[in-house]
């Protein structure tokens, strides 16, 4: 893994290519004050790496040992820290580039949270065709028959059923950044990302392209 940048969503909008003559759907992605916690060296802890932290939040929320790693790198408290892993013998950064990591036209990777759908039936859940939507029929969208009656007399591991759906992490691949503002502090990519309004991501570079 390479140095990435953490993000919040803000939504979706779009813009308009003037030489194509279309319309653009993208994601807007706050990524304001990305800021160098800590770094980690393979002499030291066995590993390269850096820890990145993004979004203030007040002092009396954190716990006096996060609190004081905050203060020794020189950081407000931050809610969201995560660490981006190098190769051994890569050179590690000694501070975040910010935007500057991104420019318009590169592909990025994006992972995050998808939306939380609740507890949701094996019809919406797993695509469970359910049942006929005859009169005399008296079920639709139950899940049907889940086991054998005899041999091996139990429900298989891993059988599709009811329970809650979404909240998993997700990784949307190849989303081409559109634009890059740095007076707004924010990252335009293509199409959708993971995740509702308000919802922390992880901008990457993209692993496959």
């Amino acid at each position: 893994m390479s140095l990435g940048l953490l993000g919040k969503k803000l939504g979706m909008t779009r813009i308009f290519d003037k030489e194509a003559g279309s319309s653009i759907p993208v994601t807007v992605i706050n990524v304001a004050g990305n800021t160098l916690l800590q770094t980690k060296t393979l002499e030291k802890d066995g590993y390269s790496a850096v820890q990145v932290g993004f979004d203030d939040q007040k002092e009396f929320r954190v716990n006096k040992p996060d609190l004081a790693r905050f203060k020794k790198a020189g950081s407000t408290p931050k809610r969201r820290v995560q660490e981006f892993r190098f190769e051994n013998g890569a050179e590690v950064p000694t501070e975040h580039p910010g935007l500057a990591l991104f420019e318009a036209g590169q592909y990025v990777d994006v992972i995050g949270n998808t939306i939380g759908r609740g507890f949701q039936g094996a019809v919406k859940r797993h695509g469970f065709h359910g049942q006929p939507q005859a009169h005399g029929h008296m079920m639709h969208r139950r899940t049907g028959a889940i086991g054998p009656g005899s041999t091996p007399g139990r429900v298989w591991k891993n059988q599709p059923m009811p329970g809650h759906m979404g909240t998993t992490k997700s990784t949307t691949q190849n989303l081409k950044v559109i634009a890059v503002r740095e007076d707004d502090g924010v990252i335009l990519v293509s199409g959708s990302v993971p995740g509702a309004k308000g919802a922390y991501l992880t901008i990457s570079p993209a692993n496959k392209k």
